[in-house]
């Protein structure tokens, strides 16, 4: 059996239960860590107290950055293959380092990171309060550092945290995301770890709305869908920013003497206030303390979430990523093997490392699309009929696409949508609601550099034994050139130009 070699990196603001988590990781069965960093993040420093531990404990001190900061001070100093993140506030099982090491010990290089199932424990003589069932989603999230192990490696490589994000928000499913678009993978580790419940005092909901601040930079990096791409459902900040505007009419419509106006406003304002205050009471206990607290935030929430997002957007209004937000292939010699005029389902291949590339880019959360030439039906040698038979057959070999953007005119057709014109690639990027700019298509003629080049979008030029040499030429001075499939993926998702 091959030994894990691991460190564990723990940020703490002091909280009383590192001492816990520290006790408990020393009496728990399984291989030791290699070290224990203690990031002492409070601004302050002073004395951190700490029991006796077999495991070799270090504390280092990052002054009170934030816990992205923080993690990147913990992981830097450490010298295990793979970093353990813990929070400072979990609680591990006895089992935990077997359990951790059964995790990590077979991944291949590919795997940059293994997550914890986490679990959230809540009362059982009661229903959960607002503030116990949003701690309690941390059990659903797709990337939380709360028990996450990178490989250091794969830290080296993305940089670490960003530490543009000053709190324990987002800054886990951004390096996850990150990680992924250089072309990793994360894996479902098995090992449990308790996440308690602790009191953040009756305004903790309001104050959580700072958080939309980092939304607001998670946007900025990675376009509008970014949340799809971290697996979340869509925020309620459409809704809170028309509660706001209607609070907002109300008042002033009030001042300038239109009361007519302003009652209609105010009662927009009443009516989804209290839709929002009554879905949070509901699966509540439904305690009058408890109703109290949900009404009173329920009139904040929206205009904080509204402040604190604007406030985002203006600070990082500069941050640029070259990230895609879509992915567009062309057909035959980039994803399937050529045979002309194919109508035959069954003669589809993909070709070499097609299934593991594409499983690359739907890991990094962004949209595939084919854009296809396929004059095939003007000429009348294929049907419209056996067309569809095969690309539902390359769906079936290579997994869903998006969007299917399919030219079946001639070449002296006139069309607009024919490659190298560029009416497939504005087609699909319309249909994805992308930016076309942040498109790349990846072709391996020099028809699918010009119609990218000319729709505005990125290109990457695949040649294969038909590609003509001026193609590549061409290619070098406008475009990038990959030698396969797997390198152009591994070029579309690190952003390079």
């Amino acid at each position: 059996m091959n030994a894990v070699d691991y460190s564990v990196v723990i940020p703490t603001m002091g909280r009383a239960n590192l001492r816990s988590l520290l006790a408990s990781l020393d009496a728990a069965t399984g291989p030791k860590p290699r070290e224990i960093v203690v990031v002492d993040d409070r601004p302050d420093g002073g004395e951190l107290p700490l029991p006796e531990t077999l495991s070799p404990v270090r504390v280092i001190r990052s002054g009170g950055h934030g816990p992205a900061a923080a993690r990147n001070a913990g992981w830097q100093h450490a010298t295990g293959e793979w970093i353990a993140f813990l929070d400072d506030d979990v609680l591990t099982a006895a089992d935990w380092p077997a359990r951790l090491a059964d995790d990590l010990r077979d991944l291949d290089e590919r795997t940059a990171a293994s997550t914890a199932r986490i679990e959230v424990p809540l009362p059982k003589h009661r229903r959960p309060t607002d503030e116990e069932r949003g701690v309690a989603r941390l059990a659903t999230a797709r990337w939380i550092t709360a028990d996450m192990a990178y490989r250091r490696s794969a830290l080296v490589a993305v940089g670490g945290f960003d530490e543009r994000f000053p709190r324990a928000f987002r800054e886990d499913a951004d390096l996850a995301l990150r990680v992924c678009l250089a072309g990793y993978v994360v894996a479902h580790g098995q090992r449990v770890t308790r996440h308690p419940v602790r009191q953040s005092g009756p305004m903790a909901s309001v104050r959580a709305q700072r958080g939309n601040a980092d939304n607001a930079l998670m946007r900025r990096k990675y376009g509008p869908r970014w949340r799809q791409r971290v697996g979340e459902d869509k925020g309620l900040l459409p809704r809170h920013a028309l509660t706001t505007a209607a609070g907002v009419a109300a008042v002033a419509l009030g001042i300038a003497g239109r009361k007519r106006a302003a009652l209609a406003s105010a009662a927009l304002w009443a009516t989804l206030t209290g839709e929002f205050a009554a879905r949070r009471i509901a699966p509540g206990p439904r305690t009058p303390d408890e109703i109290g607290r949900m009404l009173l935030s329920s009139a904040l929430i929206p205009p904080a979430a509204c402040w604190h997002r604007l406030r985002g957007e203006l600070r990082h209004r500069h941050v640029t990523h070259a990230s895609p937000l879509a992915l567009l292939f062309d057909r035959d010699d980039t994803l399937i093997v050529d045979v002309p005029y194919l109508g035959d389902p069954t003669k589809v291949r993909p070709v070499p490392g097609a299934v593991d590339a594409l499983r690359m880019v739907r890991a990094a959360g962004i949209p595939l699309g084919i854009v296809s030439n396929q004059s095939g039906v003007a000429r009348g040698l294929i049907s419209h009929e056996q067309l569809a038979a095969v690309n539902s057959r390359v769906e079936e070999l290579l997994g869903p696409f998006a969007t299917w953007q399919v030219c079946v005119h001639g070449e002296g057709d006139g069309c607009a949508c024919r490659k190298p014109e560029p009416g497939l690639i504005r087609r699909a990027a319309a249909e994805l609601g992308v930016d076309i700019g942040r498109c790349v298509v990846i072709g391996d003629t020099g028809a699918d550099v010009a119609a990218a080049t000319t729709a505005g979008a990125r290109a990457i030029l695949v040649p294969t034994a038909r590609t003509l040499p001026e193609e590549v030429h061409r290619a070098r001075q406008e475009a990038t050139v990959a030698q396969d499939l797997a390198e152009a993926v591994r070029l579309a998702l690190a952003g390079v130009p």
